[in-house]
């Protein structure tokens, strides 16, 4: 009896999708080997057949394949197809005389994830298919947390392969199977409502509402009324019952936002919430029973406002029972092209036409960049580039990043060894009037091992000067 695939292997069996668009006849001397690797050919003889190719199938990567000419008379249409499906990753097929013509090498590098020159050499180019397939997925699928998990909504997108956000996602995951409160803490600007969202999204609650109230917002004479509701006639201007935000969010999670701007008189009602799971409308006095999971963030730092005496030390412990932190953007190493990538994708309908992606020089400056207003900053940049920018890349002066350049120097281990080096030879020279014997003595090496080091970072004793 033969033993029973794994899911696993069955799924690696299934043949990827591949559409072909262009002369049959530039691929035909390959399509039985594409076929027998497991790639399922779809075709389009021309480019403007390729969109209604696409809405057909959803391919693990496409090919173009066209003589010179053709790539030519046919560079806006290719770009346009290209700018509307960013989840794929295209490959050029074209002939290696095209590559001599600036504008097909301008296409090629800012359209086209690789190129491959014929004729085809299909060893070379199922490695080609095989990396454009792999880039494709990781873009669109491992990079975010909530949409390919059940019960997440797709406005619910965690960007990020870092390992603090590799962290952020298990801790989340953790919370979530739980009904206690979370305290989400971190910078303005860092995704915390993103946090609660994707805590409610994985709870047993998912189904009932989230309710986020931006305690920093509303207007202090309101914000009672706001959270517990009141009942009609109860102030001026109460002409009908209303229903509070708390109990709105009943049998669901209600997340407060801010929760350290919150006056201190309401920070009493809350508690006593917390603590009986019960509230009164304004001018009511009905308990009301309130089924709801808390969640609550914060940029400010709780433990330092209640030695200030400007939040409630019994509050603050019955929040915290769960805390995750969210991480600042400059400490998620490798995120910001993603992010920018992202976004980039997210806003697509947003960019100018002749917009295909970022410059190595601006994804150099936004990776050195130290993003004060966090991920909200990033956002707000590269959509404003994308709407600016006139040429095919976005730049960093595009971004408005372009004099931020040495805004955050990355120092490797023996650059800051270096550095401390040179310091301390300086300091020890000057603090001996020159004397390389009495420095070297200061300093615990020999005189030798000094002349050496001196050599090596290029210092001259002051004595010795011109």
């Amino acid at each position: 009896m033969a033993a029973k695939r794994s899911p696993r292997a069955q799924s690696t069996a299934v043949a990827r999708s591949l559409l072909y668009v262009g002369p049959r006849a530039i691929i035909a001397s390959s399509l039985a080997e594409l076929e027998s690797a497991g790639w399922g050919m779809s075709f389009a003889a021309h480019i403007d057949d390729a969109p209604g190719a696409l809405s057909k199938i959803r391919p693990a990567a496409a090919v173009i394949g066209f003589d010179e000419k053709d790539l030519l008379t046919s560079g806006q249409k290719i770009e346009s197809i290209i700018a509307h499906h960013p989840h794929l990753r295209w490959i050029a097929l074209l002939p290696r005389k095209a590559l001599e013509d600036t504008s097909i090498r301008k296409l090629i590098g800012s359209a086209f994830y690789d190129y491959h020159t014929q004729p085809i050499n299909t060893a070379r180019l199922l490695v080609i298919l095989g990396h454009a397939a792999g880039m494709a997925e990781i873009a669109e699928d491992a990079l975010y947390i909530a949409p390919h998990e059940p019960g997440a909504s797709k406005e619910v997108e965690m960007v990020g392969a870092s390992p603090v956000m590799q962290q952020i996602y298990q801790d989340i995951r953790k919370v979530a199977s739980t009904d206690a409160p979370v305290l989400i803490t971190g910078e303005s600007g860092t995704g915390k409502e993103l946090a609660a969202q994707a805590i409610h999204e994985r709870s047993s609650r998912k189904d009932g509402p989230f309710v986020a109230v931006n305690c920093g917002a509303l207007p202090a004479n309101l914000i009672h009324s706001e959270l517990f509701g009141h009942e009609k006639g109860s102030f001026t201007g109460a002409h009908e019952r209303k229903i509070g935000r708390i109990e709105s969010a009943s049998g669901g999670t209600l997340f407060l936002d801010e929760i350290g701007d919150l006056p201190l008189d309401l920070q009493v009602n809350l508690l006593r919430f917390l603590q009986e799971q019960t509230i009164q409308r304004v001018g009511g006095r009905e308990d009301i029973a309130v089924d709801v999971r808390v969640l609550a963030a914060t940029h400010v730092d709780l433990e330092k406002a209640i030695q200030l005496g400007n939040f409630r030390q019994d509050l603050y412990y019955r929040l915290n029972v769960l805390q995750i932190r969210m991480p600042p953007l400059r400490d998620r190493e490798g995120d910001i092209p993603l992010l920018a990538q992202y976004v980039f994708n997210r806003f697509a309908d947003e960019r100018g036409q002749r917009v295909k992606g970022f410059s190595e020089d601006a994804l150099q400056i936004m990776a050195n960049y130290d993003w004060p207003g966090n991920i909200r900053e990033l956002i707000n940049r590269v959509r404003r580039a994308m709407v600016m920018c006139d040429k095919f890349l976005i730049t960093a002066a595009d971004l408005g990043l372009e004099r931020r350049r040495n805004s955050r120097i990355r120092v490797s281990l023996n650059q800051a060894r270096d550095l401390a080096e040179r310091d301390a030879i300086r300091s020890a020279l000057a603090d001996n009037l020159g004397s390389v014997t009495r420095a070297a003595e200061q300093l615990q090496i020999s005189r030798v091992s000094l002349y050496r080091l001196m050599e090596k970072h290029g210092i001259t004793p002051p004595t010795q000067k011109s």
